[in-house]
C-alpha cells in the first residue's frame, strides 16, 4: 500500500490537538472553581460535560464516517471545536461553559474515530503499530505542553500590550487558551481541507459497513462489555489523577496551582509519554498481561504515595504514576481486540464510547470530599477502577497473544540441540 505523506503529517499533528485540548482541564481546574465561585462537587461537571460527548457521539461519529468519509468527519470535529471554544471564550457563563465543552469534547470523539482508521490507511497496514507509537508520543506531547502553555499564554494575556488584554478578563487568564484553541482548529481546518486523502482508501475497507443497530448489538457480548469497563476505567483513573492533581496541591500542601500544580500536572503527562516507550520494550519481551499487572500494582503504590505522603513525595508521586499509567490503554485496546476475530472496527467503536468514564470520575471525587469533608479521602475511589483493571490483567484470555522475543527458551532449546 502506497504511503500517503502528507496525509500522515496531519493526522498525527491531530493526535496532537486533541490531547492538548482535552488536557487543559486539569491545569485550570482550580481556576474554574474561583472564577464561577463554584465547590468541586459542581465543578465536576465541567470534565462530565466533556467526557460525557465521548459516550453519545462515538457511534454516530462511526456511522457518520462510514457514509461521508473519515475526511469530512475529521473538518467537521475541527469546525465544532472552534465553535466550541469561541462560545466558551465570548461567553464564559456556567451554563454556556457547560454546553461549550460538551461541543469540544464532542468534537474530540468524532476525531477519534476518524483519524485511526485514517492513520492506518494512509501510512498503510504495515506501518500502523509503528505509527501509532508515533501517535502516542505525540499525544503525550501535547498533554506536556498544554499546561507550561497555559501558564506562560495567561501571563501574557494580562499583559496591557497583548492582543488577548481586552479580550480576557482579569480574573479568568485562562480562557486565553480557548482563544487559542480556536485559532489553532481553524489551521486544522485549513491545513486537514487542503490535504488530499483520496488515494490512502482501500476499496475493501469500504466495503465493511456496520450498522447502529449492529454496534448496539455488541453491548451484549460478555467481552465486549468487560472491555467497555476496562477502557472506562482507565479514562476514569487517568483523567481523575491529572484534574484533581492541581487542586490536590492547593487545598492539601498550599502550593500555587499555577507555577506548582500546573508544572507537576505536565510531568505527569510527560512520564505518561516517557512510560509509553519503556512499555513498548516490556511488550515485547514479556506477555502484554504481565505488563499490565505490573503496571497498575505501580501505579497503586505511587498513587497512594501522592495522596498519603508529604508535599515533597506528592511532587514526585504524581509523575510516577503517570508512568504506570503509560501503557494501560494500549494494553487493553489490544486485548480487546485480539479476543474477536472480526469486527475490529465496530468493537474500536464501543470502546471508544467507554471514554465516558473520564465524565463520571470527576463529580464522584467532588461528591465524596463534600460527604468526608477530605480531598484524600475522596481520591481513595480511583482505586476502584485501578483494581478492575488488574482483575482484566488476570482474567484476560485473547484469542492472539502479543510477539515477544524469547531469549531464555531459544537458549535453552540451542542447549537442548
Amino acid at each position: 500500500m502506497n504511503k500517503n505523506l502528507p496525509a500522515v503529517f496531519v493526522i498525527l499533528a491531530t493526535f496532537f490537538m486533541i490531547s492538548f485540548i482535552t488536557n487543559i482541564l486539569g491545569p485550570i481546574f482550580p481556576e474554574l472553581i474561583k472564577s464561577f465561585a463554584i465547590g468541586m462537587t459542581l465543578a465536576g461537571f465541567f470534565p462530565f460535560a466533556f467526557f460525557a460527548a465521548y459516550g453519545v457521539m462515538s457511534i454516530p461519529a462511526g456511522l457518520l464516517a462510514q457514509r461521508m468519509g473519515e475526511k469530512f468527519v475529521m473538518l467537521l470535529a475541527f469546525g465544532i471545536a472552534m465553535v466550541g471554544a469561541l462560545l466558551f471564550a465570548f461567553w464564559p457563563t456556567f451554563e454556556l461553559a457547560m454546553i461549550a465543552l460538551f461541543l469540544v469534547g464532542s468534537a474530540m470523539a468524532y476525531m477519534q474515530v476518524a483519524i485511526n482508521p485514517m492513520l492506518r490507511r494512509a501510512g498503510g497496514s504495515e506501518h500502523f503499530a509503528v505509527l501509532s507509537v508515533v501517535a502516542q508520543l505525540l499525544f503525550g506531547a501535547g498533554a506536556t505542553l498544554s499546561p507550561i502553555v497555559y501558564v506562560n499564554l495567561a501571563e501574557w494575556s494580562q499583559q496591557p500590550s497583548s492582543i488577548l488584554n481586552s479580550l480576557v478578563p482579569q480574573h479568568m487568564s485562562w480562557l486565553s487558551m480557548y482563544w487559542l484553541f480556536a485559532a489553532l482548529c481553524l489551521v486544522m481546518f485549513i491545513w486537514g481541507g487542503m490535504t488530499r486523502f483520496q488515494s490512502c482508501r482501500h476499496p475493501e475497507d469500504d466495503a465493511k459497513t456496520c450498522s447502529l443497530a449492529e454496534s448496539m448489538a455488541l453491548f451484549k457480548n460478555k467481552v465486549v462489555i468487560k472491555y467497555f469497563f476496562a477502557i472506562a476505567a482507565y479514562v476514569a483513573l487517568e483523567q481523575g489523577i491529572a484534574n484533581s492533581i492541581s487542586i490536590f496541591m492547593l487545598q492539601v500542601h498550599e502550593m500555587d496551582t499555577q507555577q506548582v500544580g500546573a508544572s507537576v500536572v505536565s510531568k505527569f503527562w510527560l512520564m505518561l509519554t516517557v512510560g509509553c516507550a519503556v512499555g513498548l520494550v516490556m511488550m515485547k519481551l514479556f506477555d502484554v498481561r504481565k505488563v499490565l499487572a505490573w503496571f497498575c500494582i505501580g501505579a497503586g503504590v505511587s498513587l497512594g504515595g501522592a495522596i498519603f505522603g508529604s508535599a515533597a513525595i506528592a511532587l514526585w508521586a504524581f509523575p510516577v504514576a503517570g508512568f504506570f499509567l503509560s501503557i494501560m490503554w494500549s494494553a487493553l485496546f489490544s486485548l480487546a481486540l485480539n479476543s474477536f476475530s472480526n469486527g475490529h472496527s465496530a468493537i474500536a467503536g464501543i470502546l471508544c464510547t467507554g471514554i465516558v468514564g473520564g465524565a463520571i470520575i470527576s463529580p464522584l471525587i467532588g461528591l465524596l470530599v463534600q460527604v468526608s469533608g477530605s480531598l484524600q479521602l475522596g481520591l481513595l475511589v480511583l482505586f476502584l477502577p485501578l483494581g478492575y483493571m488488574l482483575r482484566v490483567a488476570y482474567s484476560s484470555n485473547p484469542i492472539v497473544n502479543n510477539h515477544t522475543i524469547r531469549f531464555f527458551e531459544k537458549k535453552s532449546a540451542e542447549q537442548e540441540a
